[in-house]
């Protein structure tokens, strides 16, 4: 944790082709060892996001709102500490004196708040499948997003994986028997959450900091009806209390850990393992949380990897062509 907080104001290594002469042992080998905790704390980042359902499966139980609601509350506390121990407060009231960062992020909050809601939904009421799929398709939400709102333009092979993306949640539609609203819920709500975040000139502990401030009056007026006047009993099982506090810091460390890992590593590469988290939550809603799944499924999660295999490949060869090869850091 203070390798996370001693990094919030450092920039990113220089990348290997930053300086023209050839680089010495010492410099390769420093740029080495940056990548390689880079991308070890980005693997351990999507892994924990990947074993987050087990958590919620196991407080099903308290309530999706009531879930969200103490994640709130509990990852204000546990990102407001690390934020006091490591002096970092201005960036809170930075952002917070800032008309236009607060306007962002007071939406991307409510984005968010969409976003755990629905997850939390989908796995209390046995749906993680159908949340897996919907961060699959997710970078290529994000994609479209880029095209249709920031005029970004893409080659033929990106616009090939998006028509595979969509074929892909067409057979996933025929499969459920219906349109799958959750997959496309959490993935529109998490590209439009990342749209909002990067209008705000805020780090990412920071940000999350004020998002749940924003969230906590909400939050704490449902826990206050839950417990007083719905008489939910979660607060009076030691063992539900100690997972819903829980819920505080698995919400905020893997966010911390991606902020240290995509200082240190290439945007291609965040890209190739970002797509460990929903391979983990397929594998667990099959074999561990026994969901059942039928063919027409199974082919639309085919259709998806094979559209983010084609996206992904895309992206890496073009991002070699620009740089070159590089001694450093070929992740």
């Amino acid at each position: 944790m203070r390798a996370l907080l001693d990094s919030r104001d450092r920039s990113a290594p220089p990348g290997p082709h930053a300086l023209t002469a050839e680089p010495t042992p010492a410099v390769v080998s420093d740029a080495d060892r940056h990548a390689r905790s880079g991308l070890l704390v980005g693997v351990l980042c999507y892994v924990l996001w990947g074993f987050l359902p087990l958590l919620f499966d196991l407080l099903k139980d308290t309530g999706p709102v009531f879930i969200v609601a103490n994640r709130t509350v509990w990852s204000l506390f546990f990102v407001g500490a690390i934020l006091v121990a490591g002096r970092r407060m201005g960036e809170v009231r930075a952002a917070l004196a800032d008309p236009k960062t607060l306007r962002s992020m007071i939406i991307s909050a409510l984005l968010l708040a969409a976003n755990w809601l629905i997850y939390v939904w989908a796995v209390a009421t046995g749906q993680v499948l159908e949340a897996s799929f919907g961060y699959f398709i997710n970078p290529l939400i994000n994609v479209a997003i880029g095209m249709l709102l920031l005029g970004e333009r893409q080659n033929a092979w990106q616009i090939a994986a998006i028509v595979v993306a969509v074929i892909a949640i067409g057979i996933q539609a025929l499969g459920l028997g219906r349109i799958p609203y959750i997959a496309l819920s959490l993935a529109l709500s998490f590209g439009f959450y990342g749209f909002f975040r990067k209008t705000a000139r805020v780090s990412s502990a920071g940000g999350l900091f004020v998002e749940t401030l924003v969230l906590v009056p909400l939050a704490l007026a449902y826990i206050l009806w839950s417990v007083l006047v719905d008489h939910n009993p979660a607060y009076a099982s030691p063992y539900d209390l100690v997972l819903l506090l829980l819920t505080g810091p698995a919400t905020s460390v893997p966010l911390l850990l991606f902020a240290f890992a995509v200082q240190r590593l290439r945007l291609t590469t965040i890209g190739m393992i970002q797509y460990v988290s929903p391979s983990i939550a397929f594998l667990l809603a099959i074999f561990v949380l026994h969901e059942p799944i039928n063919a027409t499924q199974l082919l639309s999660f085919g259709l998806i990897w094979l559209s983010l295999i084609i996206y992904s490949a895309d992206s890496l060869l073009r991002r070699n062509r620009a740089s070159g090869p590089a001694p450093v850091d070929t992740i």
